[in-house]
């Protein structure tokens, strides 16, 4: 069964050394979604010698993890440079590099001293001659060890997988009230008050930039401005149709309604991410009214701003000056713009690998949320979560779920590959 299991994530890495050089950007060790797959080792595999496990890290891909730990030592280093203290903007450059390859350093460490270890108590096994409680013991702490590198093994095959260039982006979601009247308008406020607990307890920043408010209460309309650590990496997950199947408020003879909302999760970029020809683009301004005193009433504040290839048509009241809405609505056509281009490359790039976790496009259902049956489905994962959790703002463990499915999908494309 080791045998196997070593075997498969010989082709997994060997298909990563065939590459070519790696630098530290290229590898996913995003902070909150590793997700290690589980590994199974059983007490009869035994080896007399690390010939076994040099299949696992051959020397050539223990030299690449090598040059990421000097590396990574080089940046530490770094840290106690007095030139480097004195410019706060380096030292968070520098500060950021190195977390990138802190995960991969950590657990190559440890391989490597269990590596070791291993190949002392080979030695003691095989010097241990006839003496069976001599032997006993070097045999226990050989399987102990090869369970541990069996571990440490599987969380380098996920820390080395390709990372999505989005992830440590900011976004912005838009959450879009959808079929349902009044009751998609509430449902599409509940959703936004889960999201606004969950990125505070996260310790990130939220800000609503635009907003419609819905005739009974919720919204027709929010977009919210995310900022904090590898935002996009949680939060693409939720990017999709929700529906949600309950008895509203204003139902009078307690008939459950079916009622959609679509959430919309847009990278953060700028110009040299996306072009906007000044061609494409038609501008109008008005004014704003509502409170704000008599800036927003008497002076056009308001931007109204169409682009004319995609149809995309964003309006703007939120800030006192127009140049501050003029600023904000390039801001979200970017993103929009932006989002349209992530969407169709992962697309094509699903279709050809043939992957099934989901396109995060905004027509897909992703999650059912059942009032009755107090059930959070997941359509995706094929898994049911308390409603409770999802509304008390504990939704990390779904996106968990769906992040450890993302790189279980990986790897068995990537070892499919590999042995074409």
């Amino acid at each position: 069964m080791m045998g196997k299991m070593y075997g498969v994530a010989a082709s997994a890495l060997a298909l990563l050394a065939t590459i070519g050089p790696l630098s530290v950007e290229s590898f996913a060790f995003t902070r909150n979604s590793i997700s290690p797959l589980d590994t199974t080792t059983t007490s009869n595999r035994l080896s007399t010698t690390t010939s076994t496990l040099s299949m696992v890290l051959d020397e050539q891909m223990e030299n690449r993890l090598s040059g990421i730990r000097r590396s990574f030592m080089t940046l530490t280093e770094r840290l106690g440079d007095p030139d480097v203290l004195a410019d706060s903007n380096l030292l968070m450059s520098i500060m950021k590099d190195r977390s990138k390859s802190e995960g991969i350093v950590t657990n190559f460490d440890e391989y490597m001293g269990h590596k070791e270890e291993l190949e002392g108590a080979t030695e003691l096994f095989q010097e241990a001659g006839d003496d069976p409680e001599m032997r006993e013991m070097a045999r226990s702490e050989m399987k102990e060890l090869e369970q541990k590198m069996a571990d440490l093994e599987a969380n380098l095959k996920v820390l080395m997988l390709p990372k999505d260039p989005n992830d440590d982006r900011n976004v912005m979601i838009e959450i879009r009230a959808g079929t349902g009247g009044s009751e998609a308008n509430i449902f599409a406020g509940d959703l936004l008050d889960v999201y606004r607990k969950y990125i505070t307890s996260l310790g990130w920043k939220v800000s609503i930039i635009d907003s419609s408010a819905g005739d009974d209460g919720g919204f027709k309309n929010v977009v919210l401005d995310v900022k904090g650590d590898m935002v996009y990496s949680r939060f693409k997950w939720e990017a999709g149709v929700h529906r949600v199947q309950r008895v509203p408020a204003t139902e009078t003879q307690g008939r459950v309604h079916t009622s959609t909302a679509t959430v919309a999760v847009m990278p953060e970029c700028d110009e040299l991410d996306i072009k906007v020809d000044p061609q494409d683009i038609t501008m109008s301004t008005m004014r704003s009214g509502g409170a704000g005193g008599q800036n927003v009433n008497k002076v056009e504040t308001a931007v109204d701003l169409l682009h004319k290839p995609t149809g995309i048509r964003i309006k703007c009241t939120q800030e006192r000056s127009q140049l501050k809405n003029k600023d904000l609505a390039m801001k979200m056509l970017m993103a929009k713009l932006y989002e349209i281009e992530v969407v169709q490359r992962e697309a094509d790039e699903r279709e050809k690998r043939g992957a099934q976790i989901g396109t995060g496009g905004r027509s897909e259902k992703i999650r059912t949320y059942n009032w009755k049956d107090s059930r959070c489905s997941d359509h995706r994962l094929g898994q049911n979560f308390p409603l409770a959790q999802f509304l008390s703002a504990d939704i990390g463990p779904i996106q968990d779920a769906m992040i450890a499915r993302d790189q279980e999908e990986s790897l068995r494309l990537m070892t499919e590959e590999q042995m074409k």
